[in-house]
């Protein structure tokens, strides 16, 4: 354990059990978010592009065994929001996992924690004006205007709505969750149809024997779905959106649990039960990664406008994420900032209580995609999307190491466990995490863009330790001063 672990340890003995160590970062937050925006924000980050428009070239690589890898990772990013549920409950906080790792893990852990989700967010960031962008240029009224103006307009609008409040972010991601769900509800309501009928589609009949005739669950061999499931994992990227959003809620005792134990029948309904019934309506080769799945089944029973209906879902689940990275980096990096890991002017607020400083410099690194747009608008996607995948998987990894801490102070009369519980500790975080690692290796057997990807990881770790270096002492400042603050 660092030092700085040793020196919380010792901290949290002084305070004792029953009294947790607030963040000062939390400080100056309306609680403008209710149950339903929460509940949504869960719905929302667990539905995104990764089914709407990933899943087709995923079928056509892996085959129906898709349904058991999306299962697979779910029951993992479960865990995942559970364990952070769990920490949610000890001490609401808006800079939650951050927060969290400077309790546990000290403040190394803490600047590690805050920077690589804002890896994660600001390069998913220019990712999603990009994908915006593109799906925009699908009608043939916007064809004429550049990649990189559409994807500033999409910029400026979802920054606008951010800087308003909180609350209206909630209604936003409210209404952006309805769409998709409807979407999906409705789509999955066609798909049982055809299959209860026998209903051709595209020439063929649906139903089990698709499968069966078409090589069964694994035409082309267990490898490839191995394979996939880096992809799938970060197809489930945003669901820790909860933690952050509970330092904004007047209940979160009450919302959290609720909101985390729905989101592992939302998985199994909504990912499982399309990627199955997609397997069922058309053979896996039918479908591609250039096109929605959605629209290529919908498409092959000639339902009017099924591309325009699928693009404009796509479109708001590319702008639901960019609001929600807007939203979560900036709460984050006021958490750092407070601590002196983050630039002063993060930690600054409007007169609505919104951390204006923190998007502020995300939005500043979407608008280099703005640039990477004009420059290289046919490589921009593809370029960011990949470094963000490093960003959440850190991020996950560094949740359930937080929870093996605090499980362990508690286990010393530390601090007290809430009744809502991550159960089967240490074994359930240990094969998280070995899982979350396994993944990001499987990347190393991708030579195109999985294996540059990692090659990036010593970059990424020389800037973290010259960054630190950096800061160091700023940080050792501000702990004083809290100190200081705390024994008067």
């Amino acid at each position: 354990m660092s030092k700085d672990a040793v020196d919380t340890a010792g901290a949290a003995s002084r305070t004792g059990a029953t009294q947790s160590p607030a963040d000062a970062g939390d400080a100056g937050y309306s609680k403008g978010l209710k149950a339903r925006h929460v509940n949504m924000i869960a719905i929302g980050g667990a539905i995104g592009t990764g089914l709407f428009l990933g899943a087709g070239g995923r079928l056509h690589d892996a085959g129906p065994a898709l349904a058991l890898a999306y299962l697979v990772c779910g029951a993992f990013a479960f865990l995942v929001v559970r364990a952070l549920g769990e920490l949610v409950l000890y001490r609401p906080s808006s800079g939650s996992f951050v927060s969290y790792a400077r309790e546990f893990l000290g403040e190394k852990g803490a600047y590690v924690a805050g920077w690589m989700y804002f890896l994660n967010w600001s390069t998913t960031g220019i990712a999603d004006i990009t994908a915006i962008a593109l799906y925009t240029h699908y009608w043939s009224v916007f064809t004429d205007i550049p990649q990189w103006v559409l994807a500033l307009i999409a910029l400026a609008g979802v920054l606008a709505v951010n800087l308003i409040s909180v609350k209206i972010f909630g209604e936003m991601e409210f209404w952006f969750a309805i769409v998709k769900v409807a979407t999906l509800v409705g789509f999955m309501l066609i798909g049982i149809f055809l299959l209860a009928t026998r209903h051709e589609v595209g020439g063929t009949t649906p139903g089990p024997g698709l499968v069966t005739d078409q090589g069964g669950l694994l035409p082309h061999g267990v490898m490839p779905v191995v394979l996939v499931m880096q992809g799938v994992i970060f197809a489930y990227a945003a669901l820790e959106l909860v933690g952050v959003a509970a330092g904004e809620t007047a209940e979160p005792e009450k919302v959290v649990p609720r909101a985390v134990n729905s989101i592992m029948w939302r998985v199994g309904l909504f990912y499982v039960g399309s990627v199955v019934l997609l397997a069922l309506l058309l053979p896996g080769s039918v479908y591609s990664a250039g096109e929605s799945p959605f629209v290529t089944v919908l498409s092959k029973i000639g339902v009017p406008a099924a591309g325009d209906v699928m693009n404009l879902v796509v479109l708001t689940a590319a702008m639901s994420s960019l609001n929600s990275g807007l939203y979560s980096t900036g709460r984050i990096l006021r958490s750092m900032a407070m601590a002196g890991s983050a630039p002063r002017f993060t930690a600054r607020m409007n007169r609505s209580q919104v951390p204006y400083g923190g998007i502020l410099l995300t939005c500043a690194v979407c608008v280099l995609g703005v640039v990477l747009n004009y420059l290289m608008p046919s490589q921009a996607f593809e370029i960011v999307l990949n470094v963000a995948s490093l960003g959440i998987i850190s991020t996950w990894v560094i949740i359930m190491i937080c929870h093996l801490v605090f499980v362990r102070r508690a286990e010393e009369g530390l601090v007290t466990r809430p009744s809502f519980r991550l159960r089967g500790s240490p074994v359930t975080e240990i094969v998280t995490i070995a899982f979350l690692l396994a993944v990001l290796g499987l990347m190393w057997n991708d030579p195109e863009v999985g294996r540059k990807t990692l090659l990036l990881v010593p970059l990424i770790a020389a800037l973290l330790v010259g960054g630190w270096f950096a800061v160091r002492s700023r940080v050792s400042k501000a702990a004083d001063q809290e100190l200081n603050r705390l024994t008067r």
